[in-house]
């Protein structure tokens, strides 16, 4: 009896239990269906294979059956043993991907990237049919752009979520992320981005000049669309009479062009001098009978002379952010800082090792693009006196240029050390052996003092890291230091050595020259150029950057030397 009823799954309930599963999985897999998947789902599910003369293995089951039959010890039952295999133990258990049921197969093609999805259209006609779901694109578009429309209108004004993905998104996925234009000293920061059904690159503009803590301005330069035809449609959106042709050319690995096919939608009516004062306003805030300092009056038009010629045809090479450590003195990114009468220019923030550096993103005819402004020992803290004497500018140049002289004197001896060793190795013990103590003493003296200021900056960051903030201390600029922004903070948290780029113009006779590096807060610093005797303060740039996070260090840094190059 235990043999037969193994052989027929028939429990206590007189029926079969394989049945019973049966039916649980097709309604489980009934409500599993949402109206998503049955929308466009190609092809119908294979009925259950059902066993000749209806019973499916129940005690009354008959009919035409081949081969020996077994028979129950009390005669309840009676099985054929050639039908048993093919018909009494249900539905056999898929044997392939191909063999699922088609909304189960929708769900896992959603899972797989885009890219993926044209090999498994070869593998046969039902994967092509199923590959035709709107759902599968839809949610490959969400997923891998970050599209936020609704893709059902678009899908109902006749643009597919397969068409958007694969000639548009996909094809274009390279140009998303942050850019630095090709406009010689100048620079710039473009960042492409997926803006509903479009593909837009928004310039990225400082604010007006001297107000450092108002947001970012954005122009757009070029967007991609497919509302109008089955392709994608690229327009330059530069000038005032609205979006016109353009074209995007992509060669080199991480570069690309743009180019304006109508630049007479650039001109105005009142010609070269109506659109330099168009110019000066957006990019100024004012008239230039409003700027009375002569010198400013000259870069501006000498900015604007050089700009506007290349019509919105530019090539751009791809930035990025640096990556976030642990050990950061604060969070890196981007900041927007005040540069005398160049206005306010973009820089990176980053940090490497015991160094803080800031690198321009935009620059101007005496310092370009690419270079590296601010360069930040933060093992050398410098201990700001009261209020009273740091007003005095005499005193706070005698506290940096004591760092100053100090690192000046550890890179003579470094650089007198390495021939001396060299020397010495070939030489052996024949030396001066006063000489070697009073070197040896002097040695001992500097690496007593680099340690304990390497330690007094070691221990604050990582008490800072895990205290809280340090204890904020009162801060003024001294008298005679010119700042664009008399309103700056009066707390700053540490200060620390630094350097800072000056050069002539046209980057002649470039020079480091030693400053006052003051952090703020999270979002804010300063550094006081002691021999500019002028203050710059920056403020970082609080929009979204997707796709703009360096991937490691190393990316970073081979970047940034790229950069050098591109403005060198």
């Amino acid at each position: 009896m235990a043999v037969c009823a193994r052989l027929c799954g028939v429990g206590q309930s007189r029926r079969c239990r394989r049945r019973q599963r049966q039916n649980q999985q097709d309604q489980g897999s009934d409500s599993d269906m949402d109206e998503e998947e049955e929308e466009q789902i190609v092809g119908q599910r294979q009925g259950d294979v059902v066993a000749a003369g209806g019973g499916g293995g129940g005690p009354d089951s008959g009919g035409a059956t081949a081969g020996p039959s077994v028979a129950c010890e009390h005669g309840s039952c009676h099985v054929n043993r050639g039908s048993l295999d093919r018909t009494s133990t249900g539905p056999p258990h898929p044997q392939s991907l191909a063999e699922l049921p088609p909304e189960l197969l929708v769900e896992i093609f959603s899972l797989l990237p885009g890219t993926a999805l044209p090999n498994v259209a070869l593998v046969g006609k039902k994967f092509r049919q199923i590959l035709n779901t709107e759902t599968i694109w839809r949610r490959r578009c969400m997923k891998e752009f970050g599209t936020k429309e609704d893709l059902r209108k678009m899908e109902v004004e006749g643009v597919s979520s397969r068409d958007l993905y694969v000639k548009l998104l996909h094809p274009y996925r390279h140009i998303l992320g942050l850019w630095q234009p090709d406009i010689g000293p100048y620079g710039g920061l473009l960042n492409v981005v997926v803006d509903g059904l479009f593909i837009i690159g928004w310039m990225y503009l400082p604010p007006h000049d001297p107000r450092v803590e108002d947001p970012m301005r954005r122009r757009p330069l070029f967007r991609i669309h497919m509302l109008e035809s089955q392709k994608a449609t690229v327009e330059c959106m530069y000038g005032h009479k609205g979006p016109h042709k353009g074209d995007i050319q992509t060669g080199k690995k991480d570069e690309f062009s743009t180019k304006c096919n109508q630049t007479d939608h650039h001109r105005m009516p009142g010609g070269r001098q109506e659109e330099f004062r168009t110019w000066l306003e957006e990019e100024w805030g004012r008239t230039l009978e409003e700027i009375f300092h002569e010198h400013m009056q000259e870069l501006i038009l000498m900015k604007f002379i050089y700009t506007s010629q290349y019509d919105n045809c530019l090539t751009y090479r791809r930035i990025y952010l640096p990556p976030v450590m642990p050990s950061d003195l604060l969070h890196p990114g981007l900041f927007k800082g005040t540069y005398g009468s160049h206005g306010l220019e973009i820089v990176v923030l980053s940090f490497h090792g015991t160094s803080a550096r800031a690198t321009k993103l935009t620059g101007d005819p005496n310092v370009p693009a690419g270079q590296l402004t601010l360069d930040v020992d933060l093992s050398r803290p410098v201990v700001l006196p009261d209020l009273e004497h740091q007003r005095n500018i005499e005193e706070l140049s005698r506290l940096v240029l004591g760092v100053h002289a100090e690192v000046q004197r550890e890179e003579q001896q470094q650089a007198k050390d390495t021939p001396a060793t060299v020397r010495g190795a070939a030489e052996g013990a024949c030396g001066d052996a006063g000489a070697a103590e009073d070197v040896g003493e002097e040695e001992e003296e500097e690496e007593e003092e680099r340690v304990t200021c390497s330690n007094s900056c070691q221990s604050g960051r990582s008490s800072s890291s895990s205290t809280g903030p340090p204890e904020a201390q009162p801060f003024v600029l001294p008298l005679g230091v010119m700042a664009r922004n008399e309103v700056y903070p009066r707390t700053c948290r540490k200060c620390f050595y630094g350097t800072g780029l000056i050069a002539g113009h046209g980057f002649t006779s470039p020079e480091r020259t030693p400053g006052l590096f003051v952090l703020f807060d999270e979002d804010r610093f300063g550094f006081i150029w002691l021999e500019l005797k002028s203050f710059s303060l920056y403020s970082r740039l609080t929009d979204h950057l997707a796709h703009a996070r360096a991937p490691n260090m190393e990316r970073f840094e081979a970047m940034l030397c790229n950069m050098q190059s591109w403005t060198s």
